[in-house]
């Protein structure tokens, strides 16, 4: 039995209708590939599918903008003046927009004032006014700002020096042994009896005047 003839018309489910385009696409693609081959001839095809994939197929001897060319000469019109016009009208207009935003630029910066009439200079002095007021307003905001920022980087640094301080304040300080060396001298055999004679202080801050102090005659300064 042979195949049944199929209809004709849009497949409604997603999925087969994805399918069938799939298969259809590669034998087109393969009977197109088959012409040029047998006939020697230029075939260039272009296809989208229904979610917008883009498919393409072009002679070997030729590329997809030869065969528009070819195209164009044999119809005689063109596929690009149309194009081309939306083109030019689109540039017109643009450049008419920056012809008005310069001179609108310039008048702000008080030039080329001779041709406005008065209701103009109002309207453009209300402008500038309300310009300014907005440069004012965010000026100030940006110095509020960062003098909240500077206050902030001063005061945790007021805490870390604090809390430094509280720190070294803590810390045990070394002990010293000051030694009256009246028996001749540390070489002079003073004995167990020098021992007697040295007791332990500490160099605080306070007393600045025990820092760097010189210690003449017979008196030596050793560690506890």
């Amino acid at each position: 039995m042979g195949r049944g003839k199929i209809e004709i018309k849009r497949i409604e489910n997603a999925t087969n209708r994805q399918v069938t385009y799939s298969k259809r696409r590669t034998g087109i693609m393969k009977k197109a590939r088959e012409l040029t081959v047998l006939c020697d001839a230029q075939v260039a095809i272009i296809m989208f599918s229904s979610t917008g994939k883009y498919h393409e197929f072009c002679s070997p001897s030729t590329d997809i903008k030869g065969i528009f060319d070819r195209y164009q000469q044999a119809i005689g019109t063109s596929l690009w003046i149309e194009q081309y016009e939306n083109m030019q009208r689109t540039l017109s207009h643009l450049k008419d927009i920056n012809r008005n935003l310069r001179t609108e630029i310039r008048q702000r910066m008080g030039e080329d004032l001779d041709g406005l009439e008065f209701d103009e200079l109002r309207g453009l002095e209300q402008n500038v006014d309300a310009a300014l007021k907005e440069v004012r307003h965010r000026k100030y905001h940006v110095i509020t700002t960062q003098t909240e920022t500077y206050k902030k980087k001063v005061k945790h640094s007021y805490e870390a020096y604090n809390t430094l301080q509280q720190e070294l304040g803590l810390r045990e300080e070394p002990a010293f042994g000051f030694v009256d060396n009246t028996g001749g001298g540390w070489d002079g055999g003073a004995g167990a009896g020098a021992a007697a004679d040295m007791f332990a202080f500490r160099v605080v801050p306070s007393q600045p005047n025990l820092h760097g102090m010189a210690y003449g005659g017979n008196h030596d300064l050793r560690l506890g």
